[in-house]
């Protein structure tokens, strides 16, 4: 009688050799893609809607300026505050943050810069027309509001 072989000899396995490649290739294109958020918001954000909105082109030259009472009242009390970057400042304080964020360009693009206002919808307009007037005195000519797109919802 005879006997068969079983098997061919060849293996069946999946070859895993390039498997750690593209793990790490994965894990650096998020690495690099990935923007994490700049600022954290300390104030309360409840955005206007509207219907007429632009988009931004560069953002790289838009600064935020965030106004709206603080969500830790315990510390900061009621009233609405002024937030730039990750701390409170106050309306005299907005001309130095202009500087700053101009110092942050080149020179050619320091014109080019936009203060962005994301103020919260519950805020009175004397805080606000305050910083506008420091903004212009700080020459920042070119000044946004921050909405959300009304659906007809809304």
């Amino acid at each position: 009688m005879a006997k068969f072989k079983k098997g061919s000899g060849t293996s069946q396995d999946i070859p895993t050799a390039a498997l750690p490649d593209i793990i790490f290739m994965l894990l650096f294109f998020f690495m690099v893609t990935t923007v994490l958020r700049e600022d954290e918001i300390l104030v309360k954000q409840k955005i206007p809607r509207a219907t007429q909105l632009t988009k931004i082109e560069r953002k790289s030259l838009v600064s935020y300026i965030y106004i709206g009472e603080p969500k830790n009242t315990a510390v900061y009390g009621e009233e609405p505050k002024i937030q730039t970057n990750d701390v409170f400042i106050e309306k005299e304080d907005v001309i130095q943050f202009v500087n700053t964020e101009k110092d942050k360009l080149s020179e050619a693009e320091r014109d080019q810069i936009t203060m962005s206002m994301k103020v919260d919808i519950d805020v009175k307009m004397g805080i606000v027309s305050d910083v506008q007037q420091e903004l212009r005195k700080g020459n920042a000519r070119k000044l946004l509001y921050s909405s959300l797109l009304r659906s007809d919802g809304d």
